[in-house]
């Protein structure tokens, strides 16, 4: 594992400039050799603007589909946020760039054969997700000044692969975010195994988990297995799940509203400790 580039370079000075122009930098880069899926990865980083100097640990977001030209820009912009408005908690984000999202963000389709036959190369989800759990984790406590918590964030397959998670790995992450997820895929079947997925587990250690689902305005193929999956987790013992229902967005647009209303609730501010 190693440094490899700056990344987030968003623009320089513009035509009224009086002197060089310079740079703006959101965030680092790096490059990381992962085992586990035979290649080098890349993941982008931003932390807090005080982080430098605070001498603070701070969560971490892991934002999947975290590519410079995905959804770091826009996802860091909104943790920013944070500093400004006190309204949560500041956080480092970490990015995760996806390069093949149907082969790391699904699981194998067995009831679809049109996704096997379009997508050759889906269903590899587990597999990125131990490169999560085994090597981008590890990786970033040893890195950053981290504080144990943290979430996962991610829209439309990469929501899915967030459920999918919390079904099938719970004590991944202590909050997880899905924005419209792709709850269709494989003819709904994630949203069917849900109830006895949940029945067949242990509880995780480590406390309660919170999840944020939103939802945007969608054909019924959509919002039929998204319905159901909400239905299945609010009775999930262990689990704090807001459904949040944007019937005047739309798959497009409803990622960065539905974002900072999660973050207010997963990252919320700690209640202030009587006599302080």
């Amino acid at each position: 594992m190693k440094y490899a580039w700056f990344a987030a370079v968003l623009f320089a000075a513009g035509a009224c400039s009086t002197g060089a122009a310079q740079p703006i930098v959101l965030g680092q880069g790096y490059e990381i050799t992962s085992a586990v899926l035979g290649e080098a990865r890349r993941v982008n980083v931003y932390v807090p603007a005080a982080y430098a100097t605070s001498g603070k640990s701070y969560p971490v977001l892991y934002l999947i589909d975290g590519g410079v030209d995905q959804d770091f820009i826009h996802i860091a912009g909104l943790s920013q946020h944070a500093s400004i408005s006190a309204s949560f908690r500041e956080m480092i984000v970490v990015g995760i760039v996806t390069q093949d999202r149907r082969r790391e963000l699904t699981f194998p389709a067995v009831n679809d054969a049109t996704l096997k036959k379009d997508y050759p190369t889906h269903g590899e989800s587990a597999k990125f997700r131990a490169f999560i759990a085994d090597e981008v984790k590890p990786w970033v406590a040893r890195s950053y000044r981290t504080d144990g918590q943290d979430a996962v964030i991610g829209e439309s397959l990469a929501g899915l692969f967030v459920i999918e998670t919390f079904l099938k790995q719970p004590a991944l992450f202590d909050g997880y975010i899905a924005i419209d997820p792709s709850l269709w895929w494989d003819d709904g079947a994630l949203a069917r195994q849900a109830k006895d997925i949940l029945a067949a587990r242990s509880e995780p250690a480590g406390g309660e988990r919170a999840m944020y689902m939103a939802v945007a305005q969608g054909e019924p193929a959509m919002r039929t297995p998204q319905a159901a999956m909400a239905q299945t987790l609010r009775g999930a013992r262990g689990l704090s799940f807001t459904y949040d229902v944007m019937d005047d967005e739309q798959h497009s647009t409803i990622y960065h509203r539905a974002a900072l209303t999660a973050l207010r609730k997963v990252f919320a501010n700690p209640p202030e400790q009587s006599g302080e």
